[in-house]
């Protein structure tokens, strides 16, 4: 209870970790749960937001392919994307995976990711020939994958997007910066140490010790640099931050135009490395990596200084616009998804996830 309490208290000091960013997740989102039960009993579908974005299996809540949304990108849409091709494993991996990046004109380094998965689960950073090929084995057979072109920008961000449906033009209502948490070496202390000295990182010790298993005991250089881990979502230990402020004019109509490129697309986050803050603000000088649908969350709730009241409140007032965005969709023929039918979207996502290898 001195747990809950002091999460729903206004931070008084800077913190380096949320207070709640890792409780278990059945206990954070019990609220968003009951929420979300009675906004189905009062639009008459607890299904309702799938029909927002009737262009990908269902509306991005689970189990859908990343490149669905990827693939309907229209010209405008498609020149602000990281190159990227869809490859299934199967027998041969390295020579046909090598052919399709040939045909598609890509080249290594690249990022390799499950098409069906989330929370940054199996995202690979490949730089050489054999680790593109340790890469693929290391999937089950039969997986679709994308190999997209690494953006060759430092900056990651989430930003999250709306358009009501009919509305001429769409809103940015959150976006969070993603920052990789970094050791520096001294030259005499083991990666591992320097996990458990770091303010952060000693904190989480489950989320990068097992990735880095064969390096731990590896000392680094006085001043050398060393990046904990590669994919940008907070529960595999990149670090959020709040940044409303990089929110501009520039921006937000540039997202727009994006946006509204992509077919009957209404509620989202876009994934998007970047050049700078100024270029960010400008609109320009980014690349999206991924687009999701109604099943992300406006993620700047995990900066540390977020409090449990203002995430709760914000994570209801976006879910209760997806539902209305489905409410509208729906009076325009399109069909939420069915129960059965999301269950059997949500089991197979949660039986690949299962069987992915480690993020880096």
């Amino acid at each position: 209870m001195s747990d809950l309490l002091a999460a729903l208290a206004p931070a008084t000091r800077p913190r380096t970790l949320s207070s709640f960013e890792f409780w278990p997740g059945w206990i954070f989102y019990t609220p968003v749960v009951l929420f979300w039960i009675l906004l189905g009993l009062r639009h008459r579908s607890f299904t309702l937001p799938t029909a927002a974005n009737p262009g990908v299996e269902t509306g991005g809540l689970c189990g859908e392919r990343k490149s669905t949304l990827l693939d309907q990108a229209g010209p405008e849409a498609r020149a602000w994307i990281a190159p990227y091709v869809v490859f299934q494993t199967g027998t041969d991996d390295l020579s046909r995976a090598q052919q399709a990046l040939d045909a598609a004109g890509l080249r290594l380094p690249l990022v390799v990711k499950p098409d069906i998965g989330c929370n940054g689960t199996g995202v690979r950073l490949v730089e050489t020939p054999g680790a593109l090929a340790e890469s693929l084995a290391a999937f089950p057979r039969d997986v679709a994958l994308v190999l997209q072109e690494l953006v060759p920008f430092d900056g990651e961000a989430g930003i999250f997007y709306m358009r009501a449906p009919g509305a001429a033009i769409g809103e940015v209502t959150s976006l969070t910066l993603k920052q990789a948490p970094i050791l520096t070496g001294d030259g005499h202390s083991s990666i591992r140490q320097l996990i458990l000295q770091d303010e952060r990182s000693r904190l989480i010790p489950e989320l990068y010790m097992p990735r880095l298993a064969g390096r731990l005991d590896e000392v680094l250089a006085a001043g050398e640099r060393f990046r904990l881990v590669f994919a940008g979502n907070h529960c595999k230990g990149s670090i959020f931050s709040d940044g409303a402020n990089e929110i501009t004019r520039a921006l937000t109509s540039r997202v727009d135009a994006i946006m509204q490129d992509i077919p009957d697309f209404h509620f989202g986050r876009l994934d998007v490395r970047f050049e700078s803050s100024a270029a960010l603000r400008a609109g320009e000088r980014f690349r999206i990596i991924e687009i999701n649908g109604v099943g992300s969350e406006a993620t700047h709730i995990w900066d540390p200084g977020t409090t449990l009241r203002a995430a709760y409140l914000d994570q209801f007032r976006h879910y209760r616009r997806a539902f209305e965005f489905g409410a509208m969709m729906r009076a325009r023929g399109a069909r939420p998804s069915g129960v059965r039918e999301l269950f059997s979207y949500w089991r197979l996502q949660r039986r690949l996830m299962a069987s992915y290898p480690l993020n880096d």
